[in-house]
């Protein structure tokens, strides 16, 4: 087992894997931003570097700054958390190629699953059902005959995209060309890389991930899905588990497909499968994410299983002493996301509590927010027996949270959950939009 590990990120998921190494006895190095000087993962860490100025090309995301701080600090590993460089297969290249374990997938992987073309590609010699559309689109003359070919509505998805970026929706074919030109350009900017595809675009559908866990000697183990279709700008704001969308049957084929696509990439550590599922119950597949991801909570809320303590131990070597079958849903948990709507100082915190309630987050009063970084400042889990005391649950909890200082999205979220499409389950990824009027 490794006895130091440089987590590479900031914020919450900082402190997330912080905890995680503690917990193993294992020593964690932080590195930050100048900004970042006060942070709380700084603090908690038992060594810190800075790595650069306030903005996160100037430090989260420069490659060179934070190799030089992992062999400084004689770190064995480096954990990229999620966001910055934790699905850039050029610093895990250069994390191996230097001595370090990167707490990951391959680089060979992070490429050929990141590049979008090539993974649906993939899955298709894999037999894993994936959304029509078409290969990657090299003029405007091909974009026109490929979108005939696919019919409107369609999106142009950036091949190397995340976050939301480089996607843009088409209605007709007077649309076409500037969204072809503004996805590409808005994908070469964060990513470097314009080029794009495109998609049928799905109407109704739900966003449903399976998280699995992948060992060195090529055990691959479900833990469940999450549904995800509470979305913003495709960015999500609420994850909950089981989904209320599947049955046992559906489960099991969705699961099935999941692991058939990690085998045929040759995965390993924790990755989720992202699945489209229409009214019809068919479902499609829509990336995998090579990193731990943001709504990880919610799976360890229902199965008791510790995610990132896993990463560790799969990088390290150590095999899963589970399989399937004793990995047990029990109950139902969800997640909000409690996004910042502006900066400023946070002069009066109150964490909610009780049984099965988690607020991962690293805020504190008088810390303050900078325009540096991501919106999302803290995310509130909770478990019960039910769905609907899971709902009521997080309701209570959402009342309790006071985030005082800074505008947020906490009444908005309590909105959502008194809605009565979310109660009953009845929603998709078209939700917020329909509700925009009522859900400010």
């Amino acid at each position: 087992m490794f006895s130091k590990i440089l987590v590479a990120n900031r914020g919450e998921i900082a402190i997330r894997v912080i905890r995680a190494c503690k917990e193993m006895g294992i020593a964690t190095v932080a590195i930050c931003s100048e900004a970042d000087r006060d942070a709380l993962h700084v603090s908690m860490a038992d060594e810190s570097v800075c790595v650069g100025g306030p903005m996160a090309a100037d430090s989260y995301l420069n490659q060179q700054n934070i190799l030089m701080a992992a062999l400084g600090t004689h770190a064995q590993a480096v954990h990229p958390g999620y966001g910055f460089l934790a699905e850039n297969a050029d610093f895990a290249r250069l994390c191996r190629e230097n001595g370090l374990t990167f707490i990951g997938p391959t680089p060979e992987v992070i490429s050929e699953l990141g590049d979008k073309d090539a993974a649906r590609y993939m899955m298709k010699e894999a037999g894993v059902p994936t959304v029509p559309g078409s290969d990657l689109i090299g003029s405007m003359e091909e974009a026109r005959r490929e979108a005939e070919r696919i019919g409107y509505p369609l999106l142009i998805k950036a091949r190397a995209g995340g976050g939301g970026k480089g996607i843009r929706q088409v209605n007709n074919p007077d649309q076409l060309e500037t969204a072809f030109r503004t996805a590409s350009s808005e994908a070469e900017h964060a990513f470097g890389d314009g080029s794009c595809y495109m998609e049928r675009f799905l109407t109704h559908v739900k966003h449903v991930e399976i998280q699995l866990l992948a060992d060195e000697a090529g055990n691959v183990v479900c833990l469940g899905e999450r549904e995800c279709s509470i979305q913003r700008n495709n960015q999500k704001l609420l994850e909950e588990a089981p989904s209320p969308a599947l049955d046992e049957a559906l489960r099991e084929k969705m699961s099935e497909a999941a692991v058939k696509a990690a085998k045929a990439a040759g995965y390993t550590n924790a990755g989720t499968v992202e699945f489209l599922l229409d009214q019809d119950r068919n479902f499609y597949f829509m990336e995998m994410n090579t990193r731990l991801q943001v709504e990880h909570a919610v799976t360890e809320q229902l199965t008791g299983v510790d995610i990132v303590k896993w990463q560790i131990r799969i990088a390290a070597g150590v095999p899963l002493d589970f399989s399937k079958e004793d990995v047990t849903l029990k109950g139902a948990a969800i997640e909000c996301r409690i996004n910042a709507n502006g900066c400023g100082q946070v002069e009066f915190l109150h964490v909610p509590g009780g049984p099965w309630v988690r607020f991962d987050s690293a805020l504190y009063q008088g810390y303050d927010i900078t325009p540096y970084y991501d919106s999302m400042v803290g995310k509130l889990i909770v478990g019960a027996g039910t769905r609907a005391e899971a709902i009521r649950k997080m309701q209570s909890a959402l009342c309790e949270l006071v985030v005082y200082g800074v505008p947020n999205n906490i009444d908005q979220q309590i909105e959502i959950l008194d809605d009565p499409d979310f109660r009953a389950g009845n929603y998709d990824t078209g939700f917020m939009l329909k509700h925009s009027r009522g859900l400010k």
